[in-house]
């Protein structure tokens, strides 16, 4: 009997590898890509029995990928994970086919269960090494993903996170936590 197939794609190179290896030890094949055109090309290949698509990527996001993933792999079930969690993105994706929507930090058993329609009632159990981010590390994430975002131009990250420029700068000059 064949192991069943996931597709995985994010942007963010450590997340991936990260979740690839959770997967693959949970007994999945995992193709994983980095953006769009990646993944369609895996998916017409693979036809995966299940997809795991970031909502937010350069070029085109995910609800765009689960567009395109339902022309190339219709059987495909899809579930959206991002940090950029509301309603109306949520709505659009559950519109879109997608079985789930799963806001991150998400670990890969919470996205399995998403799958099969568990949600907050039937949390996974926490690991014992696990650190929950502290709200200067999320901010630190947050100011460099708009940073990255906006292609390094540091006033338009200001205006997208509604601060002052200067204190942008102020908050880029302190260590990372």
């Amino acid at each position: 009997m064949s192991r069943p197939t996931l597709l995985l794609v994010d942007d963010d190179d450590t997340l991936r590898n990260r979740l690839t290896r959770a997967f693959s030890a949970r007994g999945y094949d995992v193709y994983a890509a980095a953006n769009y055109e990646e993944a369609i090309s895996q998916a017409s290949e693979a036809q995966p029995d299940r997809a795991v698509l970031d909502l937010k990527m350069p070029g085109k996001s995910g609800l765009d990928l689960l567009r395109g993933l339902r022309e190339v792999s219709p059987d495909t079930k899809a579930v959206l994970v991002t940090g950029y969690g509301s309603i109306s993105n949520a709505v659009d994706a559950i519109r879109l086919g997608a079985v789930n929507y799963v806001t991150k930090p998400a670990d890969a058993d919470e996205i399995l269960a998403a799958f099969d329609g568990k949600g907050e009632e039937d949390p996974p159990a926490t690991p014992i090494d696990y650190q929950p981010q502290s709200l200067a590390a999320a901010e630190w994430e947050h100011i460099h993903r708009v940073l990255d975002d906006c292609g390094g131009n540091l006033s338009e990250a200001a205006r997208l996170l509604g601060i002052p420029r200067r204190t942008l700068q102020r908050k880029l000059k302190k260590l990372a936590p």
